[in-house]
């Protein structure tokens, strides 16, 4: 299938009682979870909920967490926060690992990186820009293999 003719599975396209009946939860349950932040779907214009298939994939995670685990709302939601922020620590690394890629081998050896992960190749003896917020100097030396 071509890349724009997947549907996007964080589009809004599932109503509550659909929503319901794809996770096996009842809506009332769909609508607590909205309450506690668990899983907040989109809203229509008149304030309709309408889930996409990862909140689908959510509502579902988080049965599984409760039923066979055993664990409470609130852990549930400490879990899928941490796991949300692995995610994102991990789409940003993978961006600075494509951005250092771009670099010749001479960029990459010196290079200044700030809290959100922007590298900017330095020269010998550059020193890296203060913007708000700190940046960290990384000298990296490759080792010569034998």
């Amino acid at each position: 299938m071509h890349s724009s003719h997947r549907l996007d599975d964080r589009a809004p396209v599932f109503v509550i009682s659909v929503a319901a009946e794809l996770s096996g939860m009842h809506p009332q349950t769909l609508r607590q979870y909205d309450r506690l932040g668990l899983v907040i779907p989109q809203r229509t214009r008149g304030r309709g909920r309408r889930y996409s298939t990862r909140d689908i994939g959510r509502l579902r995670e988080i049965q599984g967490l409760s039923q066979a685990d055993g664990i409470n709302l609130a852990g549930i939601k400490r879990i899928l926060e941490l796991q949300d922020e692995v995610t994102a620590m991990q789409d940003q690394l993978e961006s600075v690992r494509e951005r250092l890629e771009r670099m010749t081998p001479a960029q990459r050896r010196v290079f200044a990186a700030d809290r959100d992960g922007e590298i900017n190749a330095l020269r010998r003896g550059e020193r890296p820009k203060r913007r708000s917020g700190s940046s960290a100097l990384v000298l990296w030396r490759p080792t010569r293999r034998s």
